[in-house]
């Protein structure tokens, strides 16, 4: 009869672990695999009601392609960038008067978009900066539906930087041509701004693939991807042990990469490129902690500033001239 009710018993827990492991690479897939569907993405954890908690764990999160919204209000150039995850679009604006200074590329977050950055894009070329914003691959008009949250994205980063450096060298390019007064722009400073996933994306693409930007100005980046699907668990209040580390190894695994491996952290280790690092106190999704351990390992000069009472979200929304005033300080503008 003890044997019997062992073998029950081991039965019963292996069937418990393959259900979790089912709703976890379901949950996973979901995640990491936009939708072609329209609509919107599902509302923030944080924002859900016990009862729509429940529902999001049992169904997966509704997760349709971001699209952009509106073209900026300054004149665009629409360009292609050829990336190893398909090509990428952009839009590359200049500053409306004098030679450019240099160049800021912008990365966005999760389930977004370049026109999300159009804002932080203009008041760049407010202090004479070319500005490049591009559509990371799976989000908006860029190819693909499947985003990895900052390690294939590293390659997008990596494939603007290089069309950047590569456009000073190309007559047909836009960073060649002749601007309105007769003067050819040059290249300057390339300075790469990057939000949550972005801000991932620029350690990762610099500590591994090899990139030298001049300068890095980096918006709540996670430390590492176990402690973001944790820190997701607990935005809803619910036990992260064991669904976020399964969610993290098999996104992982479907995605072809060791996903315990996506660490800000380790990657801040090996940059010493000029950062500035910026932090809402209020960000359910990205700890304090995460970012100190970023900010401490960072290797070259560095600086930070944080937003009181901000979560995850612009920090100019709330605090326009603290923004501005800390990224035009640090630019030494």
């Amino acid at each position: 009869m003890l044997k019997r009710s062992r073998r029950w018993l081991l039965l019963l827990l292996l069937t418990g672990f393959a259900a979790m492991n089912a709703v976890a690479f379901f949950h996973a897939w979901r995640f990491t695999h936009f939708s072609n569907e329209p609509g919107l993405h599902s509302p923030n954890p944080e924002q859900l009601s016990p009862g729509q908690k429940l529902w999001l764990l049992l169904t997966g999160i509704r997760n349709p392609k971001p699209h952009n919204g509106p073209r900026p209000g300054f004149p665009v150039e629409t360009v292609r960038i050829a990336s190893p995850n398909g090509p990428l679009e952009a839009w590359y604006a200049r500053p409306d008067s004098g030679q450019a200074r240099g160049t800021v590329a912008l990365f966005h977050g999760y389930t977004s978009s370049k026109s999300h950055l159009t804002h932080e894009a203009g008041y760049f070329r407010h202090l004479g900066y070319n500005v490049l914003l591009v559509d990371q691959a799976g989000n908006g008009n860029s190819a693909g539906f499947r985003t990895t949250v900052g390690y294939r994205e590293a390659d997008d980063v990596a494939a603007a930087f290089h069309w950047l450096k590569d456009s000073t060298k190309s007559s047909g390019s836009p960073l060649h041509r002749r601007g309105a007064g007769g003067e050819a722009p040059r290249h300057g400073e390339l300075i790469l701004y990057g939000v949550s996933m972005g801000a991932v994306a620029i350690l990762r693409a610099e500590a591994e693939l090899g990139i030298c930007p001049t300068a890095n100005i980096l918006e709540c980046p996670y430390g590492n991807m176990r402690q973001t699907a944790y820190n997701r668990f607990a935005s809803m209040h619910v036990p992260g042990f064991p669904m976020a580390d399964l969610l993290v190894f098999w996104g992982g695994v479907q995605n072809g990469f060791w996903a315990y491996g996506l660490n800000a952290e380790h990657y801040a280790s090996q940059i010493r490129t000029p950062t500035l690092l910026l932090w809402g106190t209020a960000d359910p999704r990205v700890t304090r902690a995460e970012t100190d351990a970023i900010f401490a390992h960072l290797a070259g000069p560095k600086a930070r500033h944080d937003f009181p009472g901000v979560g995850h979200e612009p920090y100019w929304k709330r605090y326009a001239a603290d923004w501005e005033q800390q990224t035009r300080a640090f630019l030494g503008r």
